[in-house]
């Protein structure tokens, strides 16, 4: 029987209260709603590190009010800006680069790294810290995309515990809890809000600007995130994850479109009974649930009312409009390379987008056409993950 405390190992060992945390990507989204959490159960955490990466002012802001002993920035202009901020008195170590992040990570006398850092960057400090055997709370599901498999193997041998903190995978953590996926599973159903461009045509996304594109009608998330959300990039790339975690074929992870994002996930049995997660769409649930896990705690967030909410409704996704989640599956289908290349060039695409120099639509068609170039390989090392990753990036850069 597999307890799922997590996918690696079976039999963790998880850390006493109050937990020493180390915050990856603190200026984010994610990093906000942590730190909400963390403000209303003090008690619980110690707030080690602190890592931002541009935003000196709000990371200076935080630092000043956690006093963390280390701090993580980008690169040197931002530890100046940094420093630039602090008051007298207050002078935390500072590491700089992915480097520092990594150095975070796996930090002697952290018990629990929050990896919310956006994209590829958030790959190595996840390795870092499933090779020293941290709790891991894992926002960045790009570092499953990239190198799911190498962190599996590193979490493993160290015993490391990740604890998946996207709302989708939290749900279909607590839904698989007590159960055993080689007899009792029957599929994993990932929702989707269908981002703001449900139900449009091809002839109206060829029109879509940047500031539509951003405007997510149920989840406050950065710019990279909103975008991914808008074309389903990112219901592919949580498709991938949940094969990571769970060690699933692409055939047994389905997506339905569920525009009120009530039902964050089900989990169907062979029995066909489903389980439904279900809560306001609000990040503080699934970062309090991985933080304090097996704790639960009170939260700032509005109790669900269904009878409020009234309708609850779904339908399949529309993969002519939106062909980046059959782009996803299909990349991970073909092999560890391959959603390498989805990835970067996703990344670079939507960067693109983003700048207004392409349009919405050329985002899929940039990603698979890179696709449709790619030949499968080795990437059996992080070395050979991040170098395939830098190509891919370049080779994108260049068709632009």
């Amino acid at each position: 029987m597999k307890t799922y405390i997590s996918p690696w190992p079976e039999n963790a060992t998880l850390p006493d209260f109050p937990r020493s945390i180390c915050i990856l990507g603190a200026t984010g989204s994610i990093g906000d709603s942590a730190l909400k959490v963390i403000r209303k159960h003090p008690e619980m955490f110690t707030v080690t590190s602190l890592a931002g990466g541009r935003n000196a002012k709000k990371l200076a802001e935080l630092c000043i009010e956690f006093q963390p002993p280390y701090v993580g920035v980008l690169n040197e202009q931002v530890k100046n800006d940094f420093i630039a901020h602090l008051p007298c008195g207050y002078t935390p170590e500072i590491l700089t680069g992915p480097e520092g992040y990594c150095e975070l990570a796996a930090m002697d006398g952290v018990d629990l790294v929050l990896s919310s850092i956006v994209g590829a960057a958030g790959f190595l400090p996840t390795l870092a810290a499933a090779k020293t055997g941290k709790m891991i709370g894992l926002a960045n599901k790009e570092s499953l995309v990239l190198g799911g498999h190498i962190i599996r193997e590193a979490c493993q041998q160290s015993g490391a515990t990740i604890l998946p903190v996207d709302s989708e995978h939290n749900a279909l953590f607590q839904g698989l809890a007590g159960h055993d996926s080689d007899t009792d599973l029957k599929r994993l159903i990932l929702t989707a809000s269908g981002g703001p461009f449900r139900g449009k045509d091809i002839e109206f996304l060829k029109t879509v600007t940047r500031d539509q594109a951003l405007a997510h009608p149920n989840w406050d998330m950065g710019a990279k995130i909103s975008i991914d959300s808008a074309t389903l990039m990112n219901k592919g790339l949580e498709v991938i994850e949940a094969c990571h975690l769970y060690g699933l074929p692409v055939e047994m992870v389905d997506v339905v479109v569920h525009p009120q994002s009530i039902i964050h996930s089900l989990v169907e049995y062979v029995d066909g009974s489903q389980l439904a997660h279900l809560g306001n769409p609000d990040m503080q649930v699934p970062i309090a649930h991985c933080l304090c896990f097996p704790k639960r705690v009170e939260v700032d967030v509005p109790q669900l009312n269904l009878a409020q909410v009234g309708n609850l409704t779904f339908e399949e996704p529309d993969l002519t409009a939106f062909p980046c989640l059959r782009l996803a599956r299909e990349a991970y289908d073909a092999g560890p390379s391959h959603p390498i290349v989805l990835n970067a060039v996703n990344e670079i695409a939507v960067a693109a987008f983003l700048k207004e120099e392409i349009r919405y639509l050329d985002i899929p068609a940039m990603i698979e056409a890179a696709l449709d170039r790619h030949t499968a390989v080795d990437v059996s090392t992080p070395e050979a993950v991040l170098e395939l990753d830098r190509m891919a990036r370049d080779e994108a850069a260049a068709h632009l």
